[in-house]
């Protein structure tokens, strides 16, 4: 199983570019403080450095 991350949303994204705006509902992100999980990927790392000043990342804890 691939490794997964927490990303959660801690600045708003008023005032952003429309396009950081967009990166933020791509990676499921709504509201301030909402925590979404995804495969860490390429794809997904690309989103996260665009809009990292935004976000918190971390390493998913496993559920046992």
């Amino acid at each position: 199983m691939a490794a997964q991350l927490e990303i959660t949303q801690v600045r708003s994204g008023i005032g952003a570019p429309p396009a950081h705006r967009g990166t933020l509902r791509a990676l499921g992100l709504r509201r301030l403080h909402q925590t979404v999980v995804h495969e860490d990927t390429p794809v997904v790392r690309g989103m996260i450095h665009r809009v990292a000043y935004l976000l918190e990342v971390r390493p998913a804890q496993k559920k046992s």
